[in-house]
Parts: C-alpha cells; structure tokens; sequence
C-alpha cells in the first residue's frame, strides 16, 4: 500500500563560521558559532543494511561518520562560504547511499535550511505568538466552542531562490511576517477580518494569503495549534498532523544472534498521523483533532505499554515495518491518514505514505 518508505537519521555538531557573501554589517557575516542539527531522509533498498531493520542504524552510523570531521572546527576551513544550503549539499555529496538524500541543515531552535532529493533548497523559519480564540460553528458543547488560547507557532517554507543566500531569504521573509505578528500577537483572532473562524487549517491559508505575494517561492504554511497538532497549507491543499507518544517494548526478529537489537529493549516512540481532506468550510477543519484520536484510539491502546512482537500480523518490529502496519490500521479506520512519520528517538526513525512525500524535512 504505500507508495513512499524513507528512513530518517539525526545528528548534531558544534561549530563556528563567517559568511562572507553577506551585506557588510550582517551578523552572520562576523566570526560566530551555532549547536547545528542535521536530518537525512533516504530511500534504502533492500540489502544495504546486513538485515532487514538494520537500516536505521546503518544510517545513523552513516550521517555521524559524515558530520564528525565537522565538530568543533572552523567551517569555512572545509567548505566555502558554509551557509546553512552549501553546508546541507556537501552533506549530502559525502553521504554514501542507494539514492540522492534529503538533508536539513537547522542552525538555531528557530531556522533552517532543507534540500530535498532533487537539490531543491528550502529555507524555514519558525514564528511565534500568543492568541485568544473560539471556534463558532462547532457542535454544542465541544470545548473549542468555549474562549480559550494557545501559543501558536507557524513555520513558514520558502524556496532559496536562484543566486540568493539562504541568510537572505530569512530575512527578507522576517521583513513580510513583521506586520503580521503585530495583528496575531496578544489579540483575540476572530476579531480579524478573514478569521471569523479561526482553525488551524483557516489560520494557516489566511497567513498564506498574506504572504504569497510578497514571498516568492512560498512553499507551505503550517500552524502549530499546540506542540502535537496543526495544520499545513501549500496554495492548495489542506493537510493535518496529530502526534501520539507510545511506550512500547520491542526486540527485532531478524536481528541476528548477539545484536543489540534482538535483545529485549524499549523505546518511546513519537508517531505522527498525517491526514488529507477537503476542508469542510462549515466547521472550517479537514478533520477534527478530537475525532482522530478517538478513532485511533484502539489502534494506540494496541500499541502503547505492549510488547510489540507479540503482535501477530506484524512482520517485524523495526521501525519502518511498523510505520506501515500502524498506516494500514489507521488508514482502516481513517480513511483520510496519507502519512504515518515514526521515530524512535528525535528525528531518527521511518516515514511511509500514500502519494508524494512532503519537499521538506522541518518539523
């Protein structure tokens, strides 16, 4: 059933740089260092690992020989000009795998550069503000009727265009986010024209639409409603995420005798339900975040404080064999699941899906 499988790996490094290429007075272009964070997602086949549900290691192993070289050193004695895109190509030029990687360079808690499969460089930028908001048209007594809150987060994806740092494609997206961060921050949002029914999907078109023009190369849009739940809008197609955390037991069958992995071990998995709809101007929503954990619920409880190679239909217990088992099962009860991302630790783990995968790696 899925159409894509990668395998995703995470590492990080300390290092310092000096972007020359920037305006005089920037402040990337003086002397500096950051705490880098780097993501691969890679198509493996089959027999690139000694076993099947080997993969993830493999690659973990793999993206931290590549970034070792790069650990407390000045990068520019590596890589010229070393800007977040060049720094996530020769990544990716060093990385020895089946297929061209994705590789996500991410240089602070709030930006970062992605460059998918076809060298395709996105640049991001995570935004913050703190509003008030009811939803209207929901059924009597749901709570989002009620006037509550959150500490919303929007992550905003722009293609580096031809030519231009990615430096400069921040800031010149920090320039156009600006005004509105003055209408979001600390406001009610119904009261703003066009948010009459503020949801996650319709907040996340209303910024959209507000930043097309400006920002050229806009990619997507995704609103952080809370820390496991938002929604994504790309020009054209709503799409939502709910996040679900399982403590689960494990030991691989295929591991071979004296493996790590085929000793009896644990994890606390983080699983993310991507769901694709068409919205449903009414309530505003593609789904409700409420109806996607209650219908997931059995598939959760069969999961979560269970050994999982008890599980009779389960080919393994590797990630990525259980990233299509839990996307069959919810795909059963919900039809509009067209993702399913599982990690083991922070951003190492497997993503199966029904279409094409998403051009960027951010969270």
């Amino acid at each position: 059933m899925p159409s894509c499988h990668f395998f995703t790996a995470q590492a990080g490094f300390d290092a310092a740089r000096q972007l020359h290429s920037l305006p005089t007075g920037h402040r990337a272009s003086r002397l500096h260092g950051h705490s880098f964070q780097v993501r691969v997602r890679a198509a493996l086949g089959e027999g690139w690992a000694a076993f099947p549900g080997g993969e993830l290691s493999r690659l973990q192993d793999t993206l931290a020989a590549v970034i070792a070289p790069l650990d407390h050193v000045l990068l520019n004695e590596q890589i010229e000009e070393p800007s977040d895109d060049k720094l996530a190509r020769w990544i990716a030029g060093q990385l020895d795998l089946p297929q061209s990687p994705a590789v996500g360079v991410q240089s602070s808690a709030h930006s970062g550069v992605d460059v998918d499969e076809k060298g395709v460089a996105h640049a991001w930028r995570r935004y913050r503000f703190q509003s008030a908001h009811r939803l209207p048209n929901v059924p009597l007594g749901h709570k989002c009727g009620r006037m509550h809150g959150h500490g919303f987060e929007a992550v905003v994806h722009l293609r580096v265009a031809p030519g231009e740092a990615s430096h400069e494609t921040v800031d010149r997206l920090d320039e156009l986010w600006a005004p509105l961060h003055h209408q979001l921050n600390y406001t009610c949002l119904n009261e703003l024209p066009g948010l009459e029914n503020p949801t996650s999907e319709m907040l996340s078109r209303w910024l959209w639409q507000r930043l097309a023009d400006g920002a050229k190369g806009l990619a997507s849009v995704k609103v952080y409603e809370t820390a496991s739940c938002g929604a994504q809008y790309d020009g054209a197609t709503h799409r939502i995420w709910k996040d679900f955390h399982l403590d689960s037991a494990l030991r691989l069958r295929r591991a071979p005798q004296g493996n790590p992995l085929a000793a009896l071990h644990g994890h606390t998995y983080t699983l993310r339900l991507h769901l694709s709809a068409e919205l449903d101007e009414l309530q505003g929503w593609a789904v409700d975040f409420g109806d996607v954990k209650e219908l997931f619920k059995p598939v959760f409880k069969a999961l979560d404080h269970h050994p999982l190679h008890d599980i009779p239909d389960l080919v393994d217990c590797d990630t990525a064999s259980l990233a299509r088992w839990v996307l069959a099962q919810a795909r059963a009860r919900l039809p509009q699941v067209s993702r399913v991302d599982l990690f083991e630790t922070e951003g190492c783990g497997a993503i199966v899906c029904v279409g094409d995968a998403e051009p960027v790696l951010a969270a």
